[in-house]
């Protein structure tokens, strides 16, 4: 019997919801101590956080570490329940963070230092509603098109998701502008605009402020990589997958900051290697992206989700 290749992919920020993870708490001990490991190494309870009904839960410096949390903790669930050993994997945003940690370059611990404190330094670069994000709808976007368009205002291309969606990110004030722009380019195409959830825009040049902050961060826990596992990770900068170098490994994080989020490049570089590919997270949005490019992504938000994917 031939072996196959498995993928997992993990969303980003957006993806949290309340109560996200609680079953695999409640149902599964290794995710319970996941959470408990979680904790002890942020100094705050992850799992009151992603259980309750805490505001906190969408501000950047919550989100980030809760979702990685919830994310590892349910691959960790699925592991122990199911014959679930995937070797090769991708994360959007945020994700790409728990790809690193599932594939074994970096341990969970560090991880979550390393996104506190990225979601601190993200959120501090903007004040709050000065900068937001908009998804962009439309068949067969043309991004360099759309780049181009924005030049000459503070908003840029955050996210090339899939052929028919990308996000813009920058000043709020803007965004009305950027929208006019796009809508008068051309008088055949139409375009829907879905404003983002988020305190900060995201995957701008906003975001250069603080690279060299994170860079120290990075590179102060630089010694606890593993990099030859990266080789299985997908780089959300390059669009291809990460190298064995460890230097390059962090300049790829820092540069994910303030530059384009190259998914779409991501999900055909993981099909093409990949028999199957399965989304694990709190929400599933990476699933309708990889239908654009005609392949299958089963996604596991829940326990109950999970038993259908992997029992039926």
């Amino acid at each position: 019997m031939v072996k196959q290749e498995i993928a997992v992919v993990f969303p980003g920020q957006g993806s949290q919801r309340f109560g996200m993870g609680k079953d695999f708490y409640e149902n599964i001990p290794v995710s319970r101590d996941t959470y408990r490991e979680a904790s002890d190494v942020l100094g705050w309870d992850v799992a009151a956080m992603c259980f309750g009904m805490d505001e906190r839960l969408n501000l950047t410096e919550y989100a980030q570490p809760c979702i990685l949390t919830t994310e590892i903790a349910m691959l960790r669930g699925l592991k122990s329940l199911y014959d679930f050993s995937p070797s090769l994997f991708g994360g959007h945003s945020l994700g790409e963070y728990t790809a690193l940690v599932a594939a074994d370059v970096l341990p969970l611990s560090d991880a979550l230092k390393i996104v506190q404190i990225r979601g601190n330094l993200m959120q501090e670069a903007v004040p709050v509603g000065v900068g937001s994000m908009s998804a962009v709808i439309s068949d067969n976007i043309d991004v360099d098109m759309i780049s181009d368009i924005l030049v000459d205002i503070p908003v840029d291309v955050a996210n090339i998701n899939s052929a028919d969606q990308v996000v813009i990110s920058g000043v709020s004030s803007a965004m009305p502008e950027a929208e006019k722009l796009l809508m008068a380019s051309d008088k055949k195409r139409t375009f829907r605009f879905v404003p983002l959830d988020v305190s900060a825009p995201f995957h701008s040049y906003f975001m250069r402020a603080i690279e060299e902050a994170f860079k120290k961060t990075l590179h102060a826990l630089k010694e606890k990589l593993t990099p030859s596992g990266a080789e299985r990770v997908t780089s959300n900068y390059t669009g291809g997958f990460h190298s064995d170098k460890l230097d390059e490994i962090l300049d790829g994080l820092v540069s994910q900051l303030s530059n384009t989020v190259r998914w779409r490049d991501n999900m055909r570089v993981l099909a093409s290697k990949a028999d199957r590919i399965y989304e694990v997270g709190p929400g599933r949005p990476l699933r309708s992206f990889f239908k654009t490019i005609g392949v299958k992504c089963s996604s596991v938000t829940t326990l109950s989700a999970a038993k259908r994917v992997f029992e039926d």
